[in-house]
């Protein structure tokens, strides 16, 4: 027997092209956990962590380990002591802010490896995680 409903009246895709979706996704976004788990397991996580906030949003609270680089001021100057091959990992105020979109198409429109956590700050909190203050 069949049951419709608004979950089921679509078809799921096949195995395969939700395999090539969710590794899609997976290029282009970490979560808060992940990048967590990553900061706290090795010296080096293997990628560069930029909080793209603004300067006050910043020194209120963020994560441990970010540098702080409001979007609009990703340029190739000041990613040039940065590895061209070095992942970027960009992270704003939460779902409710794009600051991180922008960051995104920025770097790789300059030719950047980038990813954006999704969730940003109220992610992070969510999860349970701590923030540091410059203040």
């Amino acid at each position: 027997m069949t049951v419709l409903n608004a979950v089921t009246s679509v078809p799921a895709a096949d195995p395969e092209t939700a395999a090539r979706h969710a590794r899609h996704l997976l290029s282009l976004e970490s979560d808060c956990w992940d990048v967590h788990d990553a900061l706290h397991g090795s010296e080096d996580p293997g990628f560069l962590l930029i909080d793209v906030r603004g300067p006050e949003g910043f020194a209120a609270g963020h994560i441990a380990g970010a540098i702080n680089r409001y979007h609009a001021g990703l340029t190739d100057e000041w990613l040039a002591d940065i590895p061209v091959d070095r992942l970027l990992v960009v992270y704003c105020a939460g779902p409710h802010c794009n600051g991180a979109d922008k960051a995104m198409l920025r770097l790789a429109e300059l030719g950047r490896p980038v990813k954006k956590m999704i969730g940003g700050i109220t992610g992070w909190l969510d999860e349970g995680f701590e923030l540091v203050s410059d203040r």
